[in-house]
């Protein structure tokens, strides 16, 4: 476990989450080992986040959970840090729209 302070590697990548998901981004760190992820939600409503290793996968991922499902509920108004596979790609799925940043890192 990481107790290092959030080191950013890359450049931000964003989408817009609505109920249709996106076509997801890569978010790719310069080093290229960069694997933590500072994902912020600036919409008033959950999103419900696909990660994947193909865009394919971030989009299938990103359904919204009603009893279970792959995706990760990202809270309105936060910034959450997750350690996920490196060079992901991202999408969400949200009842409304809602701008999200993702931004490859190091540290938690």
């Amino acid at each position: 476990m990481n107790v290092a302070p959030f080191n950013p590697q890359g450049a931000t990548v964003t989408f817009t989450a609505a109920v249709t998901a996106p076509t997801p981004v890569q978010a790719t760190s310069s080093t290229g080992a960069a694997n933590n992820y500072l994902i912020t939600n600036t919409g008033s409503t959950v999103v419900f986040l696909g990660v994947g290793a193909t865009a394919a996968l971030a989009t299938a991922n990103s359904v919204t959970v009603t009893s279970s499902g792959n995706a990760i509920p990202i809270l309105p108004g936060t910034a959450q840090t997750f350690m996920l596979v490196a060079n992901s790609f991202f999408t969400g799925t949200s009842a409304a729209s809602a701008v999200v940043y993702i931004t490859p890192g190091d540290g938690g």
